[in-house]
């Protein structure tokens, strides 16, 4: 055991004391965070130009009310309230008689004037859109744009046109909207936790508010600060035992240590790694929750189940990932096994959106229980508010252990046999086979 130490101290220090390491701890998390950083950073960068839509309403009831509205949130959104400063850009509406004939070039003539941006968009509402019955080319509202999809002018537009063709519905029953003010009135719902009854009193507590970022930011983000773990803790291995077969220093230290105490030694030393990295970003986590004034938002109790799933998760793929070093010759082997072997820590990411929508689905369970993917998917099932029954974290914990056992073990016979073979490197089969037959 004292070698082994030896080896994971040796690794752990080789690590730690690069640049590398220091640079990484404060490049990666800037990395898997960007898309949120950037859009922090572009808030103050909207583009404020006036966004000019030419409205050709075939039924001469709705555009009066589209003008109306723009102007309303014109006067309302574009400036910062009590200043001059324009904050979004105003939408103006051009109402444009329909054409006695050839609507076709009529669009034609329009996108041409999008082209030389005269217009930024232009609108086309259907003359039976008021009573549609049936789906026809008359009871369609279409936006045209360079790119419709993401304007949102066209998702502004929505609201009023809607209310507009919800007013005209009422007034051809006879009823008058002004009648009823508040019948269009939008009513938020509030998402609050489950009432728990207090043991002592028998008394029923407050229901707790659960914010979007306790649903989905936090599981997403200990999710993700999983994966990160097992790239900085595993996926070295698989180059740094190539590097030491091929150099041969691997040689020189199976002349003092077994290979399973050489591979366990190095699966040690990443886990040690990690476990740094993951203390840090912990601990930054805490004092910028704290700084806020949102502990209430962070999940306590989470936290040794991370630790516990880390230490696991680096054990399964450091095992795999120092098995196919292993089996690698140089870099060009290293590279053509680099993508199977990260397939096992990406595949849970892939999925963490459906399981999030759903954590107690039973496809969210099967995932969730299956070694490989435990540490990603039961993590962000756990961080998710109401958490999951407390048998399914302990099952993911045994079935862990008991898969990396095996996989230790196995990959200890298959590192035995690769690590001293030379010349044409093995498939995944042949390694299968080490494994199984020792």
């Amino acid at each position: 055991m004292r070698k082994v130490l030896l080896i994971v101290k040796r690794e752990y220090l080789a690590a730690v004391r690069t640049v590398g390491f220091a640079i990484g701890l404060v490049v990666a998390p800037l990395l898997l965070g960007g898309s949120f950083i950037a859009i922090k950073l572009l808030e103050g960068q909207v583009d404020t130009s006036d966004k000019r839509v030419a409205v050709v309403d075939y039924t001469g009831r709705l555009s009066a009310a589209l003008v109306e509205a723009a102007a309303r949130r014109n006067a309302e959104e574009v400036y910062a309230a009590g200043t001059k400063n324009k904050i979004k850009p105003a939408y103006l509406l051009e109402p444009v008689a329909p054409p006695v004939a050839d609507p076709v070039k009529f669009r034609l003539q329009l996108s041409e004037r999008v082209r030389r941006r005269e217009l930024h968009a232009f609108l086309e509402i259907g003359a039976g859109v008021v009573h549609p019955r049936r789906d026809t080319a008359q009871t369609t509202i279409a936006f045209y744009a360079p790119n419709a999809a993401a304007s949102e002018v066209r998702s502004w537009l929505r609201t009023p046109i809607n209310e507009a063709l919800r007013k005209l519905r009422l007034a051809d029953a006879g009823i008058d909207p002004a009648a009823i003010p508040d019948l269009f009135d939008w009513m938020p719902i509030a998402g609050l936790g489950l009432l728990e009854q207090d043991q002592a009193t028998g008394t029923a507590g407050e229901a707790r508010r659960v914010s979007e970022m306790q649903s989905f930011g936090i599981p997403l983000i200990m999710g993700f600060l999983m994966l990160l773990m097992m790239m900085m803790g595993a996926m070295p291995l698989l180059n740094a035992v190539t590097e030491e077969k091929g150099q041969r220093i691997a040689e020189v230290l199976l002349g003092a240590v077994k290979p399973f105490e050489f591979m366990l030694g190095k699966v040690l030393g990443g886990v040690s790694v990690s476990l740094t990295g993951s203390v840090v970003y912990l601990l930054i986590s805490v004092v910028i929750t704290l700084y806020a004034g949102a502990a209430g938002v962070m999940p306590f109790t989470v936290v040794p189940w991370f630790f516990a799933y880390m230490i696991l998760a680096i054990l399964m793929v450091g095992a795999i990932m120092a098995t196919l070093g292993a089996a690698c010759n140089d870099a060009k082997d290293v590279q053509s096994l680099t993508f199977p072997a990260i397939i096992p820590i990406l595949l849970p990411t892939f999925i963490m959106v459906p399981v999030l929508g759903e954590p107690n689905s039973t496809f969210a369970l099967v995932a969730s229980l299956f070694p490989l993917f435990s540490p990603i998917l039961m993590l962000v099932r756990l961080s998710v508010p109401g958490g999951v029954p407390a048998w399914q974290p302990w099952a993911a914990l045994f079935g862990m252990i008991a898969f990396a056992l095996l996989l230790i073990w196995a990959g200890g016979r298959a590192f035995r046999v690769g690590i001293l073979l030379q010349g044409k490197p093995p498939n995944l089969g042949e390694i299968m086979k080490w494994a199984v037959r020792g």
